[in-house]
């Protein structure tokens, strides 16, 4: 999997290589080093998640297979991403193929007395695409089609990879800091309440509709990914930059932190959901007295300490960059560029408005999409001055988030409005240098780069 996304002819690896900087390795090593470290990853997990009592991914895995899968929506997404490196005629063949198992499959549970769901049908389909692409084509059709099923594959086992995580974040410890986070939300107008108390007066049919788009986030990542890849089938040739990538890398990195901070969020720490060990059932209506002596709260032992950062945050906020432009930076069309814009802001909404995350949650997912995108974006230009500063200045700011929301809680509560401007100014700063240097300006690239790129 890792492979398909490095083994990149504009990524800069070959002309290092070439320039004797360093060796890259062969794309047979990285094949087969990515091939043995999926299944090996995805064992090894689901060995935890035996041994601990909970479902792991193998099990989710034969679920989407020959069992009831667990979501609808993400068989369908993986295959409908790994179209993209499919000529028209294949791809109205597998989707055709993939309708009919389905349908036979869902017609069959149903007649057993199961659920009426789908998914079965995509799963087999995604497979059998890669199976028959492996042994049966040859040339740009082969690879174009490998590399489209290896994301889609992706995508699908990522969502099994966190949904161990988010057990894992439960194993690691009792404790959690929402009382100090709930403190540092003072310091932004504690928007939780606010959104909650404003949902709550909307009916159902908002609510509704907003949690969809919060479950369906994969869903609206795939849409933006294929309409990027969208011409890799004709051309042959893949961009060096797209969304699947910050998403892989924001899998990656983001949820470290729930370990490290574990937050269970507002709807849990001061609701009803939090099974008696809640602070009280304030939220949304009630906001809290300002704790003078904050301190570590003991929660249950099923509810996953995932909120800081908010992932929701940083990966709708990367939805909305690529929904921008295409990948040559020409300008997005404008339904893609609406939909990405509507996409963050109803997740934004619905991840504050259920009460799943605090205000300085939300913070902190923003601005790791910005660094880690800064990171990853036009890789032509390579590691030069504005992408050291970006990354770097993101890297102080967010792990300065952490530190003040664990640290300074008390004093951003007492100091409010001080706090909020202090930290929405860094915020906004950085977002508007993260603008000037991917989307407001040519690259700034230096001429022996611009000679080197012509020449790959």
């Amino acid at each position: 999997m890792v492979a398909v996304l490095l083994d990149n002819p504009r990524s800069g690896f070959d002309g290092d290589a070439r320039r004797g900087r360093f060796r890259r390795p062969s794309r047979r090593v990285l094949v087969v080093a990515s091939v043995t470290a999926v299944p090996l990853l995805l064992i090894v997990l689901q060995i935890v998640a035996s041994y601990n009592g909970f479902g792991g991914p193998l099990q989710s895995v034969w679920q989407d297979y020959f069992g009831t899968p667990k979501s609808m929506s993400m068989p369908w997404a993986g295959l409908a991403l790994a179209l993209v490196g499919l000529s028209w005629r294949r791809r109205f063949s597998t989707v055709g193929i993939a309708i009919v198992l389905d349908a036979a499959i869902a017609g069959l549970r149903v007649l057993l007395g199961g659920p009426l769901t789908v998914g079965n049908g995509a799963m087999i389909a995604l497979t059998g695409l890669a199976l028959v692409a492996w042994l049966g084509w040859e040339g740009p059709a082969k690879r174009n089609a490998l590399h489209a099923a290896a994301l889609g594959a992706l995508l699908i086992l990522a969502t099994k990879v966190g949904d161990v995580w988010l057990h894992v974040t439960v194993m690691a410890g009792p404790n959690v800091l929402d009382r100090y986070v709930m403190l540092a939300d003072h310091a932004f107008g504690e928007p939780a309440w606010l959104v909650g108390r404003a949902l709550g007066a909307l009916g159902p049919a908002v609510p509704a509709v907003l949690h969809w788009v919060y479950i369906e986030l994969p869903v609206a990542a795939m849409v933006v990914a294929a309409w990027q890849l969208r011409k890799v089938a004709v051309t042959g040739s893949w961009p060096s930059h797209y969304l699947v990538r910050t998403f892989l890398v924001l899998g990656i990195v983001g949820p470290l932190f729930y370990v490290l901070f574990p937050v269970v969020g507002p709807a849990f720490a001061f609701a009803a959901d939090g099974h008696g060990l809640q602070i009280g059932n304030l939220w949304p209506h009630h906001v809290p007295p300002l704790d003078h002596a904050p301190a570590r709260m003991r929660f249950d032992a099923f509810t996953p300490r995932n909120c800081m950062p908010s992932m929701h945050a940083a990966w709708s906020t990367s939805i909305f960059l690529h929904s921008r432009r295409d990948t040559d930076g020409s300008p997005a069309p404008r339904w893609l560029r609406w939909g990405g814009a509507l996409w963050v802001l109803a997740t934004l909404t619905a991840t504050l408005g259920f009460g799943y995350h605090y205000g300085s949650d939300l913070i902190a997912g923003a601005v790791l999409c910005l660094t880690v995108e800064s990171a990853l974006r036009d890789p032509e230009r390579g590691w030069n001055r504005t992408r050291i500063q970006l990354v770097g200045a993101g890297t102080v700011l967010f792990v300065g988030l952490l530190l003040s929301y664990r640290y300074l809680a008390l004093w951003m509560a007492e100091h409010a409005l001080p706090a909020g401007i202090i930290v929405l100014a860094l915020v906004a700063v950085y977002a508007r240098a993260f603008y000037l240097a991917w989307f407001a300006r040519t690259p700034d690239v230096h001429p022996t780069e611009t000679a080197e790129v012509s020449a790959r």
